[in-house]
């Protein structure tokens, strides 16, 4: 085998008011953490925008951070720069599993007003239609990753950077592309949501039921002082239910914080379900599509938002799996920056577990999943890209077919430009199994032989650079 060289129907206007509600119920039950953004940027819909709502100011192409990890920006500049055009993806096929971003922005950065915020909440969400399940990943504020252009910080920033300095999609869709490159797993599209819809629609199905496990502080907005929220079961109102998911001062901070917003939207979920109470937002839609409008922002078409809004109120609850990248299991050390922020590392080979339970079909495909190691690597589909660093002639060409013949795939061959002692494998994606199998193969070790630099848009999911080791020593015929 020779190797080569490297529509849908606009629904009617009162299904459209449907369709927005169920949107907003989804992205409510999904994200409800803190106050999100003010504005709806993508479209032009019925409602008054917030006066919040305007021009950040932009951060430039160097980016200075506070102690705090915020970009600062730099003095203004003369010529004005124009907010980011939002370019919608392809129209969702209705029976691919997608996989959305779910953003709410730091209250702290908003309410102070200087510069562009950080996010404070990022849950990744999935649905798969054909398997008629769903899932979300919490993703803690700390995590210490690398942001697409901008090197390594917290996660948090990505937002903040993105939309400081008016890159292609703003803060969502850097955002979008610094999970994407740290989990490995394809970010669809990005929903944020302003708080205020929230809080308006938990008052609108009266309340959420919760059971609260301990006594906790929680702050109110519009600078209320602190309320004391005591253990026991309470139906709590839009602004209580606000305050008790993004509440940070307990001992497990983001993590406990993590597992109460789940909480809430599962107390969300169900209080939607209950008889009644979906058919009652039904008949208020209008207004309600009125005040919520200009409180979400995404890249979703409207046609796309409605179907998967209806499908997530579909799935049963048993058919929701909800995952923590926590302490427990080894995901997240905490440590210091090298300019001596707190931050979370992540330790992507625990990590990789939860992932996959969550966004593959089949449960938990992670390195120490059982199985040959061949076996997995195949069914991990890697593109793999064959470059020749060995200075013997045609050894690209001999060792792609080999790995063909092995049932990998290898999407093409060339020269590495330079000779190389020992072969090196480059990991631009998650595709770990076959890193793995890889690594074993060519015998290569920690350190410079092995290279993680995550690229969602390689052209290969893995770069192999044969070296002289495997020209002298390798097991091909």
């Amino acid at each position: 085998m020779r190797i080569p060289k490297l529509n849908f129907k606009r629904p009617k206007v009162g299904q459209l008011i449907f369709g927005v509600v169920a949107l907003a119920l989804l992205i409510a039950t999904f994200v409800f953490v803190r106050n999100f953004t003010m504005c709806w940027r993508l479209t032009s819909l019925p409602g008054i925008a917030p006066s919040q709502c305007g021009t950040t100011q932009s951060t430039g192409p160097d980016f200075l951070v506070d102690e705090e990890g915020t970009p600062i920006a730099p003095p203004p500049i003369s010529t004005e720069v124009a907010a980011p055009e939002v370019t919608l993806p392809p129209a969702w096929d209705g029976a691919s599993r997608i996989n959305i971003l779910l953003l709410g922005l730091d209250y702290t950065d908003l309410r102070a007003g200087e510069g562009a915020p950080r996010s404070d909440t990022m849950i990744l969400l999935t649905i798969d239609p054909l398997s008629r399940t769903a899932g979300m990943l919490s993703i803690p504020r700390d995590l210490w990753v690398n942001i697409p252009g901008s090197g390594y910080g917290k996660i948090n920033t990505a937002y903040s950077i993105g939309e400081g300095a008016k890159l292609p999609g703003g803060g969502p869709g850097l955002a979008a592309k610094t999970v994407e490159q740290f989990l490995g797993v394809k970010v669809d599209y990005y929903a944020q949501v302003d708080f205020y819809v929230f809080v308006r629609i938990i008052d609108e199905i009266g309340g959420v039921k919760i059971d609260v496990p301990e006594d906790i502080e929680v702050d109110l907005m519009d600078n209320k002082p602190p309320k004391i929220i005591e253990a026991g079961r309470y139906t709590l109102n839009g602004a209580y239910a606000l305050a008790y998911a993004r509440a940070r001062h307990t001992k497990g901070g983001d993590v406990d914080r993590a597992q109460r917003q789940q909480q809430v939207i599962f107390g969300i979920r169900d209080r939607l379900l209950e008889p009644g109470n979906l058919p009652t937002l039904v008949s208020k839609a209008p207004t309600l599509y009125q005040e919520i409008s200009a409180g979400i922002r995404t890249n979703l078409a409207l046609d796309d938002a409605i179907r998967i809004g209806l499908l997530a109120l579909e799935l049963p609850s048993e058919s929701i799996k909800r995952g923590l990248i926590t302490f427990e299991n080894n995901m997240i050390i905490p440590t210091k920056s090298p300019t001596g922020l707190d931050i979370l590392k992540p330790i992507m080979e625990n990590i990789r577990i939860v992932r996959d339970d969550i966004f593959t079909t089949g449960g938990a495909l992670s390195p120490t999943a059982q199985g040959e190691p061949l076996e997995l690597a195949k069914q991990d589909g890697a593109r793999i890209y064959v470059l020749n660093g060995s200075g013997v002639n045609g050894m690209a060409e001999t060792t792609g077919q080999y790995l063909l013949n092995q049932g990998l795939n290898i999407t093409g061959v060339g020269n590495a430009g330079q000779v190389y002692s020992r072969s090196v494998i480059v990991l631009h994606t998650g595709k770990v199994y076959s890193l793995r199998y890889l690594r074993d193969l060519f015998q290569a070790t920690a350190g410079a032989q092995l290279s993680i630099q995550f690229d969602p848009n390689a052209a290969a999911d893995i770069e192999v650079y044969v070296g002289n080791d495997w020209a002298n020593n390798n097991p091909m015929p």
